[in-house]
């Protein structure tokens, strides 16, 4: 049975847009994913009909939100496979989620001289906060390069690997070259070493099914909107006896059992990590995303991605001088590339005013393109939407670039 394509166009009203008067081509999605409609409705379903701040109020509408907020912190601790709800934290995204275990198990569980290792293909959020900590602490921050087609050198993780290592942070899957990294591998060697891991599962939900209970995971992060969901939400994934371990990130309304002047102790989990009014409403449509994508056919969708980056990338490799970079064993559907002598960004330019979304740039991995030595790239990223045809406008519109720039 062949993926339903077309169909599933029909659930993204964007996809609809026209953009200098032509058909919008959308391959953008490592950035952010488009939104069935399923989820504009469940967002404009909560604020026109149950509107209300959750956790403290007993009327009618505060019970029906909270009920609404509670049952996606069910939905995704089954699409993550974890053990309890308890063990689901909300947040602001993935960076948001990163900085809560820099700033909390980190800052208590980590000292001067104890090391932290991270990969050469890390975002910038999965740098900097170790970075800080690093800067705080006196820890030291440790990178595990790549080879010539992006994968990880596992020999030198295994070297750097020692008793000093307390921290692994490593990403899924590399949201700038599609790299598939062996987190399962990582993670059962940091472990026999007595280190703690965190995997960045930004870019790998949407792609690869993820159970945190299998990987062994102590962490995992991830954002809604790269899954379909609203922007501004995400989840932290922490085994219970951590999260029971770690203190506060943030104090505020919500996280407390009570306070006085003198003392103030904390709310259970996961509400602890939890301060403040959350981001109610996308947390409640990030459901409606996470039912949605559960109901695709799943083989089906990771046969159409697949067959997209083998086409793409056959595709684009007919186009003189230009160079896709990185071509790792196993990738998710992304595919980076520059084109001699001519600048991405006047590749990204160019392709706009033909209607082609693409992103253009170092894509917030700037240690990654010193180590490719390139400035950035040029990015396409599929989702289950795209189709063949877009993927030779996007040919087609490269064409039309090194006619005007060559």
């Amino acid at each position: 049975m062949s993926f339903e394509v077309n169909r599933i166009r029909k659930d993204f009203p964007l996809l609809d847009t026209q953009v200098a008067g032509k058909p919008l081509v959308y391959l953008d999605n490592a950035a952010t994913t488009q939104k069935p409609a399923a989820v504009l409705d469940a967002l404009d379903t909560y604020y026109r009909s149950y509107n209300a701040n959750i956790h403290r109020g007993i009327h009618y509408l505060a019970e029906k939100a909270t009920a609404a907020f509670e049952e996606t912190r069910k939905t995704v601790r089954d699409f993550l496979h974890a053990g309890s709800t308890e063990e689901i934290i909300f947040t602001y995204g993935t960076t948001d989620g990163i900085n809560l275990v820099a700033n909390t198990y980190g800052r208590k569980f980590l000292q001067a001289g104890d090391e932290i290792l991270i990969s050469a293909l890390e975002h910038h959020s999965n740098i900097v906060p170790w970075q800080l900590l690093c800067e705080e602490k006196g820890c030291v921050l440790k990178v595990i390069p790549i080879d010539d087609r992006g994968d990880l050198i596992l020999e030198e993780f295994d070297r750097l690997l020692s008793e000093k290592t307390k921290l692994v942070s490593i990403v899924h899957v590399s949201n700038a070259l599609g790299t598939i990294n062996p987190v399962e591998y990582i993670i059962g060697k940091a472990h026999a070493a007595g280190a703690r891991v965190l995997i960045d599962g930004a870019q790998a939900c949407s792609h690869i099914p993820v159970n945190v209970q299998e990987l062994d995971a102590d962490f995992y992060v991830l954002s809604a909107h790269k899954l379909f969901g609203p922007t501004g939400t995400g989840i932290l994934y922490g085994k219970k006896e951590l999260l029971l371990a770690m203190p506060p990130f943030r104090g505020g309304g919500e996280m407390i059992k009570e306070v006085t002047f003198e003392k103030t102790t904390y709310a259970d989990l996961p509400y602890k990590f939890e301060a403040g009014t959350p981001n109610i409403a996308d947390v409640i449509a990030f459901k409606a995303a996470l039912d949605y994508f559960g109901a695709l056919d799943k083989e089906g969708l990771a046969r159409h991605e697949h067959e997209l980056l083998e086409y793409a990338t056959a595709q684009l490799e007919t186009i003189e001088g230009l160079r896709i970079i990185g071509k790792a064993r196993k990738k998710i559907s992304v595919v980076s590339f520059a084109i001699e002598n001519i600048h991405p960004q006047d590749i990204g330019i160019i392709l706009d005013q033909q209607g082609i979304a693409v992103r253009t740039g170092h894509h917030c991995t700037q240690p990654l393109m010193q180590c490719l030595d390139v400035p950035g790239t040029v990015r396409a990223s599929f989702a289950p939407y795209n189709t063949r045809e877009e993927i030779d406008a996007l040919v087609a519109g490269l064409y039309k670039v090194k006619k005007f720039l060559s």
